[in-house]
């Protein structure tokens, strides 16, 4: 008895949403083996990771929070993906726009005034789409491959991190860290209550919502999708393919910019070279689980923040490595590629006796 792969009609809908919840049962499962055989409690594991943030509810502003910018980037870089543009480097983008925001910041210490953090933000996004503005320029003049530009200048940003906190930027009465001054109350992003929730958290599931109406209902969702599915038919539309390049990457760094921003603004409170996350990294996991859909995004950036929160917990616990949460992470992606294939292809149970026959 044997397994076959046998090619759809169309493409499956049921499975196309199904296979994300297939991938992360499979993470669960195997994680529990791996971690098992290498001498951990691999069902204790699952058990902090997946389940405890979600059952204990002093944990669910936790969630939110580490949400809040996996989401943010991962909108942004849906937009791309599907006009199969490949931004790769939002991580870059993130910490740019972490940057251009701490400068405002920095630029107007000492000040007070409600302007002072719209400005910060807005910087934020800006400093995003300038740096995301580069591989678009290479890609759409001289035909150089997106993916490989925006990733190593993810490397650029982080040196250039690196500098500003050891060098122009350090706090003068830091006791020598390498870290910019604290912000003040008119540049960080208000809080709820007695919670760590803060503003950026319900603006990231706000922009969630509209993105998911600009491309469902615009013209210009239209001409993204009609792009990534038909160039050749999108040319004859009349949709430009570089404006889509510029456009797709552009909105990638902004919404990239502003996570980072309201990071800094926000848990921060100041820029420190420990900034760079990975968030923009992750971020690609969550746009694919979430099939490059925002609404579908916005359950993806809670199961990815799950794991953050839930790596944590398992630290504290039952000993597990730091590594584990990105174990689990890349364990989620390699499961979603590799369940995808059933979205085309269906499994069937091929006997001997049937393979004489078609032989």
């Amino acid at each position: 008895m044997l397994l076959n792969l046998e090619l759809r009609r169309e493409p499956s809908r049921s499975m196309l949403y199904l296979t994300p919840v297939i991938a992360v049962l499979l993470t669960m499962i195997v994680g529990a083996i791996v971690f098992t055989l290498i001498g951990y409690d691999g069902p204790g594991a699952v058990r902090e990771i997946f389940l405890t943030p979600v059952l204990d509810t002093n944990y669910w502003q936790d969630l939110g929070v580490k949400a809040a910018p996996l989401i943010l980037i991962a909108i942004g870089l849906s937009v791309g993906f599907r006009a199969n543009v490949w931004n790769i480097g939002a991580e870059g983008q993130y910490i740019f726009g972490a940057l251009a925001g701490t400068g405002v910041a920095l630029a107007t210490w000492g000040m007070e005034g409600w302007w002072i953090l719209p400005l910060m933000c807005l910087a934020g996004v800006i400093g995003g789409m300038v740096y995301a503005a580069i591989p678009a320029f290479l890609r759409t003049r001289l035909r150089v491959n997106e993916i490989l530009t925006s990733l190593m200048m993810t490397y650029v940003a982080i040196q250039l991190l690196n500098y500003l906190m050891r060098g122009p930027w350090k706090d003068p009465e830091g006791f020598n860290f390498p870290q910019s001054r604290l912000f003040t109350e008119s540049q960080t992003l208000p809080y709820f209550g007695d919670t760590i929730v803060h503003l950026g958290v319900p603006l990231a599931f706000l922009l969630a919502i509209v993105a998911w109406f600009v491309m469902a209902k615009s013209v210009f969702g239209f001409q993204i999708r009609v792009v990534g599915a038909a160039p050749h038919a999108a040319r004859y539309g009349g949709f430009n393919a570089n404006t889509t390049v510029w456009m797709s990457l552009l909105i990638g760094g902004g919404f990239a910019g502003l996570a980072g921003i309201f990071e800094t603004a926000g848990p921060y409170g100041q820029m420190v070279p420990q900034f760079p996350t990975g968030y923009g990294f992750t971020a690609i996991i969550v746009a694919f689980l979430g099939r490059l859909q925002p609404l579908g995004i916005i359950l993806a950036g809670i199961i990815l923040a799950i794991s953050y929160v839930g790596g944590e917990i398992a630290q504290t616990t039952i000993g597990l490595p730091n590594a584990a949460t990105g174990i689990f992470q890349a364990m989620m992606l390699f499961f979603l590629l590799a369940t995808d294939i059933l979205v085309r292809y269906r499994l069937r149970i091929v006997t001997p006796a049937k393979l004489e026959r078609a032989s």
